[in-house]
């Protein structure tokens, strides 16, 4: 069984925000694979389902961002699944163009407090994630103000497409292909 984690704020206020891409390659998944997301357990709205023949459960930590990993971890407990063959977190990264997805087995939070928390509350970074470019804040723009922004017309479309794209690759991810969802969509996305 797999936990695909997508990380976001709760609350209609969030919603569609950069902060919250993670939600939407969730909502993404859940209509692509028919997985109805009406459970609320684990600090979550969350839907079990099927991806590819695999087992999987959906989760949307409802515990704001920056506390992500008790919702992921109270998950992983319950299931006893294997963090680090099981898990998939995806999350939005200021550091890739808007867009651009970039697949990793394992690695440090790179500044994200969601994963930072994640790490802390599972005491492993071996777990694979995706993250989805969403652009670097303009040099006048408070971080925090920038991810919890709405994406420009003209990005939202590169963000459509990346949500499809992202979950594409959690999909080849839980058929035991990570690396070649790495080879496949690590690539740039050109503008």
């Amino acid at each position: 069984m797999y936990i695909i984690a997508g990380l976001g704020n709760p609350t209609k206020k969030y919603q569609h925000t950069r902060h919250n891409i993670g939600f939407d390659v969730m909502d993404c998944m859940a209509e692509k694979y028919h997985i109805e997301m009406n459970q609320k357990k684990h600090k979550a709205v969350c839907g079990a389902g099927y991806v590819e023949g695999q087992k999987v459960l959906l989760l949307k930590p409802q515990t704001f961002m920056n506390l992500s990993g008790a919702s992921v971890r109270e998950a992983v407990d319950f299931y006893k699944i294997d963090p680090t063959r099981e898990l998939i977190v995806i999350y939005d990264d200021v550091n890739l163009d808007p867009g651009n997805l970039r697949i990793r087995k394992k690695g440090s939070a790179g500044g994200h407090n969601g994963i930072k928390d994640i790490i802390e509350k599972l005491g492993t970074q071996e777990f694979s994630r995706i993250r989805v470019g969403v652009g670097e804040k303009p040099a006048q723009f408070d971080l925090a103000d920038y991810v919890l922004g709405h994406f420009d017309k003209e990005d939202r479309a590169l963000i459509e497409e990346a949500i499809g794209r992202a979950a594409q690759a959690a999909a080849m991810m839980v058929r035991g292909d990570t690396e070649g969802a790495m080879n496949i969509y690590n690539k740039k996305v050109e503008r």
